[in-house]
This record gives structure tokens, C-alpha cells and sequence, in this order.
């Protein structure tokens, strides 16, 4: 299968919100509570993605099929002023479809991600990930060390946020 990563555009909202909701569901089961996945909605994902998208200093970029359809995205900025202060910028997010996992298609969107921050001399990032979530794995292959870790509540429960730096992009 064929793909490209280009950047996102307004219209893109709709393709990212699903790809948003799809991939909460399936890799964020069995971490969370059932009851926030089922209330995630295309609509309100469509909303919040339009927002991000036209919001000055974010990046998003979204990988598209041969059809053109979108089947991953990611997105990033500066990190918070005093969050991490040696760290320039923030992967907020990587997300893709379950069923285009374990092709190459994130590790391409997050080096075309690091590859913007450059641009913007931005010389190192952070991503934050559940602690649960298996793509921990995916971020120290890609070369992140565990900074940090802190407790974040989601719906009552405690879980564990765990943030990943690079030093040098």
C-alpha cells in the first residue's frame, strides 16, 4: 500500500477526527474507562481538530492513502513556556489506524514532524504517553529516553503520563 504525508488543511478535520476516535478506542481500551471512549464523538474531534489546525505554531501533518484518504496524522508545537525548558518542542500528537500500524507510516509521520521543528530551529522535543500504552516501545526505538512521569487523572482514575525526550533532533 501506498501513502503520502502532506500537510493538513481545514478540510482534513473531518478525516483526522475519525482517525482520532478510532485509534482512542482501540488503543486506549482496557487503559481507560469504556464509558470516555464510548462518549468520544466525531463531531466534537472535528471541532477541536478545526481549532488546532488554524492555531498559529501548530504543525499537523496527515498521512493519506492512495485514495487519498486519511489514514494517520500527527502534530506538534513549542512546548509550554517553563514545562520542560530545555526541550523546544512538543509532539502532541500520533495517531493512526489500527490496521495501518506496523507499516512504517508513524515512524514516517514523526520524522516529517522532527524534520518541521528543525526548520523552526527547534533542536529537541517531547512527547507524552500513558504509561500503558504500547507505543512507549515505538518512541525509545525512535530514539526518546523517559524524562519524567506523573500521575494524570482521566474520569476518577489514576494513570501513569510518562514523557519522552529527544535531546538532539
Amino acid at each position: 500500500m501506498t501513502y503520502s504525508i502532506r500537510t493538513a488543511t481545514i478540510q482534513d478535520a473531518a478525516g483526522i477526527a475519525k482517525v482520532h476516535v478510532d485509534s482512542w478506542k482501540s488503543t486506549y481500551k482496557g487503559i481507560m474507562k469504556q464509558t470516555v471512549l464510548d462518549n468520544l464523538t466525531y463531531s466534537s474531534r472535528e471541532a477541536s481538530w478545526r481549532q488546532n489546525i488554524e492555531c498559529k505554531g501548530n504543525i499537523v501533518f496527515v498521512a493519506v492513502n492512495a485514495e487519498e484518504q486519511i489514514i494517520g496524522f500527527t502534530s506538534g508545537c513549542k512546548t509550554k513556556e517553563d514545562e520542560y525548558p530545555t526541550y523546544d518542542a512538543d509532539v502532541t500528537a500520533i495517531y493512526l489506524f489500527e490496521h495501518e500500524q506496523g507499516k512504517g507510516i508513524g515512524k514516517a509521520m514523526l520524522k516529517r514532524l522532527l524534520a518541521e521543528f528543525k526548520t523552526m530551529n527547534y533542536d529537541s522535543s517531547i512527547v507524552k504517553v500513558l504509561a500503558d500504552n504500547t507505543s512507549c516501545r515505538f518512541y525509545e526505538a525512535m530514539g526518546a529516553e523517559k524524562i519524567d512521569s506523573n500521575p494524570m487523572l482521566v474520569a476518577g482514575d489514576e494513570l501513569e503520563l510518562l514523557t519522552y525526550g529527544w535531546e538532539k533532533i
